[in-house]
């Protein structure tokens, strides 16, 4: 039962910051921008990163709701807001990477004839996301752990399974060690890779 909450629990952080890296991405871009898209993505920024998973996570899951006037389904409900929490972090991650290059990579595309959206797709980026995937390995851990979360809404995610065996058995000590060393195996697994992935995107390392 563990496992296969472990699973779920998988399944959910790498949804999570898949689209939390296309959300990130375009909000870091916006937040190097002029006008209101600049505005927009400090907002929701400042918003997520100041707010509790778990209330973003009760807002989408009963707040949400009441709004659209038909229940949210708990794993859509999880897959959203952590991508939502995730996408705020990712953004100020893709920020920093792009502003880390040489000014003058921009200007040599710029002499190039290059427009913007050519040299941020195929000079900028790809450099940045060498970069960032250490911040970016951290912040799958990160939300791998927070997943556990998602439990206040009776997903069976990890932790929950862990809560369901415990009113069976009435055993927590043995039950919750087994979830902090699943827990611990899967985001030591991750910073392995991750450390392998940086390895190899950097030869000079």
């Amino acid at each position: 039962m563990l496992l296969t909450g472990a699973k779920l629990t998988v399944q959910l952080t790498s949804i999570a910051v898949f689209f939390g890296i296309i959300l990130g991405t375009l909000t870091g871009i916006a937040r190097l921008s002029k006008g209101p898209l600049r505005m927009l993505a400090a907002i929701y920024i400042d918003v997520i990163r100041g707010t509790p998973l778990l209330v973003q996570t009760f807002i989408v899951f009963y707040g949400l709701p009441s709004l659209i006037q038909r229940p949210i389904p708990a794993y859509v409900a999880a897959v959203l807001a952590l991508s939502i929490n995730s996408g705020a972090y990712v953004g100020e991650i893709v920020r920093s990477g792009i502003q880390s290059i040489d000014k003058g990579q921009w200007e040599a595309a710029s002499s190039l004839g290059l427009s913007n959206y050519q040299t941020m797709r195929h000079i900028i980026l790809p450099q940045a996301f060498r970069r960032i995937i250490p911040p970016l390995g951290n912040e799958f851990i990160a939300l791998l752990k927070d997943s556990s979360l998602v439990s206040v809404i009776a997903l069976e995610e990890l932790v929950r399974k862990g809560q369901i065996i415990i009113g069976r058995t009435f055993r927590p000590f043995e039950i919750w060690t087994a979830v902090a060393l699943i827990f611990f195996v899967m985001t030591f697994t991750v910073s392995r890779l991750v450390d392998y992935l940086e390895r190899r995107m950097t030869p000079h390392a």
